[in-house]
């Protein structure tokens, strides 16, 4: 029986571990119980947290018990890793719809039933602590010089660190302990850029309770240009279809670049390694079958499977260059707009084919958009009611961005 770290190494999640001699015996023998944290700072998760989601999902397979952490608490402040400036303050109020959304999410990725698997919010234990009370059991254990020897805080000190995001660390290490102590959660996991935190919990569970415990983090997401996989023109790469629909999720996959998809199949699917090899290896045009097979993958996974068969169909009918509507995204707008006619310009950045003015007369310049398969040639177009057949246009950016226009 293959040991689930074994699997998770050879997919190539695993960055960093802590004693993986011991953490690997422990997996392959117990049942144990380990948990990821997400902070709710938006109302849906995005495809870099999909990629926690499947370790869980390994993990919950080989027999062990996964709990997501709901951080409505400590995303009061904000995990200042990676950021350059304060995160911007949220209310207690769309943290928490925040989190129930999370929730919802969850469930359809990850099995509850009978216990085994966890949802808590570290909100119920957080956000009625005694100030006084902490500081003296938990802010006792934490060097203030070793924590400003950490990335996470020597980044911020020349620009602004406040008091306030200092004390994250200490409250993520805290969830570690509490999760430790109420449901014998002995294993963290989360992103390389977690790794400090992390082992803040690790840390203080041994000297707090005297206890073993273990930290893993999983590599981020990211393309062969050294880029974070899951952002667009657009934003995010939602899990939420009304956020991003199931065919925007599906193109998005289906035009990875051909370096990534043997490590996009191999982190976004449950495919047997030795199939992602062979497809990972297809060359030319050959590759595009492969990264069909990611695409529609992913898209069945998160969206289920007759959704995922509609965006296949979709993007195979655009592909052969069909006007099919299939699930290709679009936008209703109102008739007086186009009866008066409206700037392309204006009208790509209404719809997001393009973040700015500036975005979008560039794109046009150099050739990159058309409507209905006519290049649009100058800046200065104006799309009226003349340009749409059966109330509807279709625009293209590049070879393979798509939306459709619709009149209402």
């Amino acid at each position: 029986m293959t040991n689930v770290f074994d699997t998770l190494k050879e997919r190539g999640y695993i960055d960093q571990v802590t004693f993986e001699d011991e953490l690997r015996d422990l997996l392959g023998n117990e049942s144990i119980t380990f948990y990821i944290g997400f902070d709710a700072t938006a109302d849906s998760l995005t495809l870099g947290h999909f990629l926690q989601i499947m370790v869980m999902k390994h993990l919950q397979m080989a027999g062990h018990r996964p709990i997501a952490l709901l951080g409505g608490g400590t995303t009061m402040i904000g995990d200042p890793s990676g950021r350059t400036d304060m995160r911007k303050l949220m209310t207690k109020e769309f943290i928490d719809k925040n989190a129930q959304k999370f929730k919802v999410q969850f469930e359809k990725f990850l099995d509850f039933s009978d216990g085994k698997a966890l949802m808590v919010n570290n909100a119920d234990w957080l956000l009625d602590l005694n100030y006084l009370d902490f500081m003296r059991e938990i802010g006792v254990h934490f060097s203030v010089n070793r924590m400003l020897t950490l990335e996470n805080y020597k980044t911020r000190l020349e620009t602004g660190l406040t008091f306030f995001e200092f004390g994250y660390l200490l409250l993520q290490s805290y969830d570690f302990l509490h999760l430790y102590r109420e449901h014998n959660c002995v294993l963290q996991i989360g992103g390389s850029d977690q790794w400090s935190n992390i082992l803040g919990g690790y840390e203080l569970i041994r000297r707090v309770e005297n206890g073993k415990s273990y930290a893993m983090t999983i590599k981020l997401l990211t393309t062969a240009s050294g880029e974070k996989m899951g952002k667009t023109a657009k934003g995010a790469i939602w899990l939420d279809p009304n956020k991003t629909p199931p065919y925007e999720l599906y193109q998005y996959l289906r035009n990875v670049d051909d370096r990534d998809v043997e490590k996009f199949l191999a982190l976004l699917t449950f495919l047997p390694m030795d199939e992602v090899r062979r497809l990972g290896s297809l060359e030319g045009a050959e590759i595009n079958k492969a990264k069909e097979v990611l695409a529609y993958e992913v898209t069945k996974f998160i969206h289920g499977e007759e959704e995922a068969i509609k965006a296949q169909k979709a993007s195979r009918a655009l592909f052969a260059g069909a006007k099919e509507d299939g699930s290709i995204p679009f936008t209703e707008m109102e008739r007086s707009i186009f009866e008066e006619g409206i700037n392309i310009v204006d009208l790509i950045k209404d719809i997001g084919l393009a973040k700015s003015k500036s975005e979008g007369r560039r794109l046009i310049q150099q050739g990159g958009l058309s409507i209905d398969d006519v290049k649009v040639d100058s800046i200065d177009r104006v799309v009226n009611l003349d340009d749409f057949q059966e109330d509807k246009i279709l625009i293209r950016k590049g070879k393979k961005v798509y939306h459709q226009v619709r009149i209402k």
